[in-house]
């Protein structure tokens, strides 16, 4: 079995429609341009710490 459907198997269209709707909901459409920034801004960070970890295993 492939694990892909193993941990995404039990979500659907209906499920995802679900939770966007729940988002809007809790958020409102303006907060949410601010929340997605955010998130964009923590995995930029994410990666840039992770390439200067190889960079410092890499010298050693």
């Amino acid at each position: 079995m492939n694990t892909f459907n193993i941990l995404f198997g039990f979500i659907g269209p209906w499920q995802i429609a679900v939770v966007v709707v729940l988002v809007l909901l809790m958020f409102g459409g303006k907060k949410i341009p601010e929340l997605m920034r955010g998130l964009g801004s923590g995995i930029k960070e994410f990666k840039d710490a992770t390439k200067e970890d190889e960079q410092i295993e890499d010298k050693k």
